[in-house]
């Protein structure tokens, strides 16, 4: 069995694996409490925010597997297994049941913000190590920064 290596030193791929794992537990979760504020959002916007919820869905999905293939470019094995999730995750959490519209909206906001933080925080981070990696955290981050504007217009 052969292994994914990487040029990156050993330090800074220890570095940038954290940073990406971090990122990755922050989308996935991200990604299964959008889906579950989608599914029980009630109120006068329903509509409108049952399908911006689905937008905010397939832009973590997406950007949770390019940090997750990231991680093994640099020989780093990603963990996005639902064991991981629950024991790491430091995103805010969801009410269970139905959610009126505007706690859904206060709630992914305050969602959103968590994780815009700590994706800044993991850029810094980033930065001498692997700016290829950084490049990668920027864009999630515009886009994460995007659907909380988005949101936050709406309180």
């Amino acid at each position: 069995m052969s292994a994914i290596t990487s040029p990156l030193n050993p330090e800074a791929r220890k570095t940038v694996a954290t940073a990406l794992q971090g990122a990755l537990v922050d989308l996935l979760d991200l990604s299964l409490l959008a889906k579950q504020a989608h599914w029980n959002v009630i109120g006068h916007n329903f509509r409108s925010l049952h399908l911006q919820l689905d937008e905010v869905v397939a832009a973590a999905r997406e950007h949770a597997d390019t940090v997750a293939e990231r991680a093994v470019a640099i020989g780093s094995n990603p963990d996005g297994r639902s064991s991981t999730l629950a024991r790491t995750t430091e995103v805010p959490q969801l009410e269970a049941g139905y959610v009126n519209d505007g706690k859904v909206v206060a709630a992914l906001t305050d969602i959103l913000e968590s994780i815009v933080r700590r994706m800044r925080e993991r850029i810094a981070a980033t930065d001498e190590p692997d700016p290829v990696t950084q490049d990668i955290l920027i864009e999630i981050t515009q886009d994460l920064e995007k659907h909380h504007w988005m949101l936050q217009a709406q309180r």
